[in-house]
């Protein structure tokens, strides 16, 4: 029994053995098969990312010939406008204000509103003194009448004069009258040409004030009604108005104050025109030409958002040239610095209404200058005006209306 035993335990011993030496075998089979996998793998990932590499180099090479060559960039730009600034043009007292700054207003709205007082007054007083030049040139024109009638008098009376001094001559011969009365007849004659002479002179100097000239073109006439205008202007400038639409900013002005012209009291900011002052180094300016396309992006909106631009000029000169205090380059201590000049990007008005900006943002501007075709300088001058108002002409009709009325009725 023992032995049995034995041989069975051997063989169990035996039969354990094989089974480990056979997992052995497997565990290596498995270790070198994993090894493999994973270098395989390792392979085929260094491959798809020399792939990658190259593609992308070559996008990045193809973009570059067709397209990147020709970009030239800055981030050195902000957004520019016009700030029309609005002043008094004449003195006044601020008696109201009827808009405030991030205010949108119209071309024409009332924005400050003086006190007519003084103005009233002064538009009276030139009424007056129309009225009075008016009176004063008819009484002319009737003087001058009057001045023909006197003449016509006084040359009467001296053909009179005459005719009895050839009377009293006639009968002096024969002794009939006295030397006395032949005195006093010659003196009459005398008279009588010196009042005609006067008369003459009453008239020509009557005739140079009037000159066959209608009333309302005699010199004082026209300088009353020149005044009477001017009064009448005053009136209207105490409501000072909206030149442009836009929106209203830097407000100075308060109520109660007294202002002087040519004092800034607020300024208008239109947001529909509007461009980008980007400052390209000049090393960058070889290739930029006027009327290349810009694409633009702003710090506000991101690069979601791309504006469509033209290059519109060119500074004539680098940003420190026209500095108030422009730099000094004979000193001894000078440095080379690679200086910028301003190129003014003009800005799709249509795009401004859908995304506005405002002034002094900053963005970033690439310019294409594969286009050569445009000039590098303005080589014309623009035609028209670049800016004007259309309702902030005054008027004059109401006021020439009531100059020809004040003449009417007093001429």
């Amino acid at each position: 029994m023992s032995n049995e035993h034995t041989s069975t335990s051997n063989k169990i011993d035996l039969h354990t053995k094989e089974n480990s030496a056979e997992n052995i075998l497997n565990k290596d089979k498995l270790a070198k098969t994993s090894e493999v996998s994973k270098k395989i793998k390792r392979k085929v990932a260094f491959s798809i990312l020399i792939l990658t590499i190259i593609i992308l180099l070559g996008f990045y090479l193809f973009h570059w010939y067709h397209t990147g060559r020709f970009e030239v960039e800055t981030d050195n730009a902000y957004v520019s406008g016009n700030q029309v600034q609005i002043m008094s043009e004449i003195s006044g007292t601020v008696s109201s204000i009827h808009v405030d700054n991030t205010d949108f207003v119209n071309e024409g709205d009332v924005l400050v509103q003086l006190d007519k007082t003084d103005a009233e007054q002064s538009f009276e007083k030139a009424q007056a003194l129309l009225a009075t030049q008016v009176r004063q040139a008819h009484q002319s024109v009737i003087s001058l009448k009057q001045n023909q009638a006197n003449i016509e008098e006084k040359t009467i009376a001296l053909q009179q004069a005459q005719s009895d001094l050839a009377r009293r001559q006639a009968l002096s011969q024969s002794n009939a009258i006295g030397k006395e009365e032949l005195q006093h007849a010659r003196d009459a004659v005398t008279l009588a040409e010196a009042s005609l002479e006067s008369a003459k002179a009453q008239y020509n100097a009557n005739q140079a004030l009037v000159l066959d000239t209608p009333i309302e073109k005699q010199p004082g006439v026209v300088k009353a009604a020149t005044e009477l205008k001017e009064a009448w202007l005053a009136l209207q400038r105490t409501t000072i108005t909206s030149p442009v639409t836009g929106y209203v900013s830097k407000r100075s002005v308060q109520v109660g104050a007294q202002i002087a012209p040519n004092t800034p009291l607020m300024a208008i900011i239109s947001a529909d025109n509007l461009w980008i002052d980007a400052n390209f180094k000049e090393t960058q300016l070889n290739q930029m030409r006027i009327g290349q396309n810009a694409k633009i992006t702003t710090d506000i909106y991101g690069d979601k958002v791309v504006f469509n631009g033209k290059i519109k000029g060119i500074e004539m000169g680098t940003g420190s040239a026209f500095s108030l205090l422009p730099a000094q380059n004979a000193s001894g201590n000078w440095i080379k610095i690679v200086q910028r000049v301003p190129v003014r990007i003009e800005l799709d008005a249509n795009e401004l209404k859908q995304y506005p900006l405002r002034i002094g943002l900053s963005s970033t501007v690439v310019v294409e200058t594969k286009d050569q075709s445009g000039p590098i300088l303005a080589s014309k001058h623009p035609d028209g005006a670049l800016y004007k108002v259309s309702q902030g002409e005054i008027d004059m009709t109401s006021i020439n209306a009531l100059i020809n009325q004040i003449i009417k009725e007093n001429g």
